[in-house]
């Protein structure tokens, strides 16, 4: 996958994946010819395994040729179906709960280094002196040029208490320095939030995890016990690669006060639907939201929600395009298998699959910094499941800005005022809530 940037959490294993919980099907059996039954396809896999076992130049690992198969089947389906051995599935199901154990940083793949976006609050990077723009250029003594990004970064991953060496050069200075961090479990949170001038609440959600909900609830919580009421919402879902349904619904209900969120169709059958229950924290607030090239999945979930049920004004460029939904199964021995089992509609019957979500403003640099770029979507994919009809909306503006000195911030900090922070998209979307709170 080329992108002109790279992101995400180290922890996470499967960037853009919207989960439900397990389920299982029954059926009545059915006699079918030889053909049709899925138990010939199965012989014949049970042949060719013998040929190996028995012909092959050297014993073989049965337990691995079958995993190989059964992850090339799967893989065949779409990007986002698979099999998953144990370690991965464990991956998975921590990426999705929040905990693991690493190092603590969340990162960027960026001019042959990883940036450092933000070490998270007590996590063994930041006890170590890890700092937001930090650069790792190399991890257990391995360049991070001449090695895949994603290797590096399961390499800082790793067992409680265990010893990882990352060499690193602070923002502003020349010299790397090797620093010996021990692993430790971390709590990675999916919401930041703070409150801005003119009393705008700004709320950022990295991933919809299992506690994001929550984690939103007392966020918000926060924020109105400061001395300036909530007046307007600033929510960023920039570079969140989506994650849970049923949180990211759960969010979006905090918004909407009636009438449907979505609605997840399989086989041309409507097999799920989320609906607001309205008394929402924030509903009746002017909100505008965030978006960019990574925002995906869930993200784009919210994002459709809020734009189709006028709740907010969507302000970035158009998100990434992965309206599917998968499920994890549970397989024997700690494995598991990740299933597309629909496509998920907006409010107004927009399929986001291969298409995305499309801004109400859309924000463009003045020039163009590397006009060779090329920015990855879901419809890249060369197995990508398809759209579903053209999607076009009505009366949207684009607004240009200046890069501003260094390209795009090298850090996660939030600013205190984002009229003057080194983040334009983030000021043109600011500038657009106090003009709707303005209105109201």
């Amino acid at each position: 996958m080329n992108r002109s940037s790279v992101r995400g959490f180290f922890v996470l294993c499967a960037a853009f994946a919207a989960g439900f919980g397990s389920r299982g099907v029954v059926g009545t059996a059915e006699a079918k010819p030889a053909a049709e039954s899925p138990y010939t396809a199965m012989s014949q896999l049970g042949r060719v395994l013998a040929l190996i076992e028995n012909e092959y130049v050297d014993p073989v690992d049965r337990t691995r040729l079958v995993g190989g198969a059964i992850a090339g089947m799967v893989s065949e389906l779409d990007p986002h179906s698979g099999y998953m051995p144990p370690k991965e599935f464990k991956d998975e199901q921590e990426g999705l709960s929040g905990k693991f154990v690493g190092i603590g940083v969340e990162v960027e793949y960026k001019d042959d280094a990883i940036v450092v976006l933000m070490p998270l609050d007590g996590s063994p990077a930041q006890k170590a002196g890890v700092l937001a723009g930090d650069h790792i250029i190399a991890v257990e003594g391995q360049p991070v040029k001449e090695t895949d990004f994603e290797k590096l970064v399961r390499r800082m991953r790793g067992a409680a208490g265990t010893h990882v060496n990352i060499t690193i050069v602070h923002k502003g200075h020349h010299d790397a320095i090797t620093l010996d961090i021990v692993r430790a479990e971390v709590q990675n949170a999916s919401v930041r939030g703070a409150m801005m001038p003119s009393g705008v609440a700004y709320i950022q959600i990295k991933q919809f995890q299992e506690k994001t909900h929550v984690e939103l609830q007392r966020e918000i919580a926060k924020l109105r016990a400061t001395p300036t009421p909530i007046a307007g919402v600033l929510l960023d879902l920039r570079s969140n690669p989506g994650g849970l349904v049923d949180q990211a619904a759960a969010v979006a209900d905090e918004f909407i006060t009636s009438g449907p969120i979505y609605t997840m169709r399989s086989r041309g059958q409507i097999v799920e639907q989320g609906t607001a229950h309205g008394g929402g924290a924030l509903a009746n607030l002017p909100v505008v939201v965030l978006v960019d090239d990574f925002s995906a999945s869930a993200s784009e979930l919210v994002a459709g929600a809020l734009q189709d049920t006028g709740v907010a004004i969507i302000v970035g460029v158009r998100s990434f395009g992965k309206g599917s939904v998968q499920t994890v199964l549970d397989l024997p021995g700690g494995a598991g298998v990740k299933l597309t089992i629909g496509r998920y509609y907006t409010p107004n019957g927009h399929a986001v699959q291969a298409d995305g979500i499309h801004p109400d403003v859309t924000t463009e640099p003045n020039q163009k910094q590397d006009a060779g770029a090329w920015v990855f979507h879901e419809r890249d994919y060369q197995n990508a499941l398809p759209g579903e009809g053209v999607w076009a909306r009505d009366g949207g503006v684009t607004v240009t800005y200046d890069v501003p000195d260094g390209g795009a911030p090298e850090s996660r900090e939030i600013p205190a005022d984002p009229r003057t922070a080194n983040d334009p998209v983030m000021r043109i979307g600011y500038e657009t809530l106090l003009a709707k709170m303005a209105k109201k």
